[in-house]
């Protein structure tokens, strides 16, 4: 029984249009993240089949497939909630997302500082990865993350709010080789009312990292 699934799209293909096209959405959707979703199935069965039979040869390659396919499936599915067609520009508190604009500020000094330093972190990513704005729970504060493939060079513990995709299957078929076009245009339907909401429920889940005894 499979412990993943695909969760649905909240919005049609063409709805990031012109921005994403409707044919990417598609692909990146009902391909790439079905496949992220399928191997960490796959894998929770290797890996009881390899407790059932106590072999352990290939454990090392069994770990890093679930890490890997399983952060995809988790960023991706933020992914797609951290969009809509009637997005963008910044947060502000008449838009009921005071709270979000003033952790921004206060992490990164401004929140034109913040995009300036989530773009060139995505943008600037190399190979496959992600540009992610995350809560520091031992902190308390927001912090940038060049996510390499979907599972390298993160804080542990951090909790992504926003991510921004800079894998090429996401923008290739578009924009060509030209990342940094699709990464500007990003900030053009980014769901701030989604980030506010991921933001306060870090929050209140505060520090549970580090338990006093």
């Amino acid at each position: 029984m499979a412990i993943y699934t695909l969760p649905e799209l909240p919005y049609d293909y063409a709805a990031l249009q012109p921005v994403i096209d409707a044919k990417i959405i598609e692909l990146h959707h009902d391909k790439h993240h079905a496949a992220y979703v399928k191997g960490a199935n796959d894998t929770l069965e290797q890996l009881a089949e390899a407790r059932d039979k106590d072999q352990w040869g290939a454990i090392n390659g069994l770990e890093k497939n679930l890490a890997f396919h399983l952060s995809g499936h988790i960023l991706h599915s933020i992914y797609w909630q951290n969009m809509t067609g009637d997005g963008g520009g910044e947060p502000l508190d008449k838009d009921g997302v005071g709270e979000l604009a003033d952790a921004i500020a206060e992490s990164f000094g401004s929140f034109e500082k913040f995009k300036a330093q989530l773009t060139k972190a995505s943008a600037t990513t190399q190979g496959s990865g992600w540009g992610v704005l995350a809560y520091e729970q031992v902190s308390g504060r927001l912090i940038v993350e060049q996510v390499y493939d979907h599972q390298g060079n993160v804080g542990q513990g951090s909790v992504p709010i926003l991510v921004f995709d800079a894998w090429e299957h996401a923008f290739y078929l578009q924009y060509k080789n030209q990342k940094v076009d699709f990464i500007d245009a990003m900030w053009q339907v980014v769901n701030w009312q989604d980030v506010a909401k991921r933001y306060a429920a870090a929050k209140e889940r505060g520090n549970t990292l580090l338990l006093v005894p």
